[in-house]
């Protein structure tokens, strides 16, 4: 397997995280971006650094997203230590749950982060607009590009 800089870790139900994984993947050259689904723990332990994007479901990190760090937590413990992340949270309110929860994870990790947490609201509030499709703006998709430009940039000149 090649060795990825930077590891896009995403998981979207209704799209809204997967646009901004795709537009942080498009602002990281070489990037590889995966669904959470398919992330191993080899592909962890490959990774310069990580970028976590994933929605805020019911107040805490998407099942899907808490299922991969489940899966790669322990074999991944005491190996990979050190090394920078940064998160993106796609939520219908605050996101902070879904946030607090990534953040105990990677501490427990140790990680290090190296970018402000993201936190993209959609404001999606009733049950049909919780579950329709999501649109992220123009702007959001860009601060996703930027930062997933940084990171890759920032691996590449081993500033991280």
């Amino acid at each position: 397997m090649e060795e990825c800089k930077l590891l896009i870790i995403w998981h979207s139900r209704t799209g809204g995280s997967r646009a901004l994984a795709e537009a942080a993947a498009a602002g990281a050259a070489g990037a590889d971006c995966l669904a959470a689904d398919d992330v191993t723990p080899d592909r962890l332990l490959a990774a310069g650094g990580y970028l976590f994007v994933g929605p805020e479901n019911l107040a805490a990190l998407s099942g899907a997203m808490k299922e991969m760090f489940d899966r790669c937590y322990y074999p991944c413990l005491g190996r990979i230590e050190g090394r920078p992340y940064a998160t993106i949270i796609c939520a219908g309110s605050d996101g902070e749950n879904a946030q607090r929860q990534l953040d105990r994870i990677a501490t427990g990790w140790r990680l290090r982060r190296v970018a402000d947490p993201v936190i993209v609201n959609t404001a999606a509030q009733t049950p049909e607009a919780i579950l329709a499709p999501k649109t992220i703006p123009a702007n959001r998709l860009a601060e996703a590009r930027d930062l997933g430009a940084a990171l890759a940039e920032g691996l590449a000149a081993g500033i991280f």
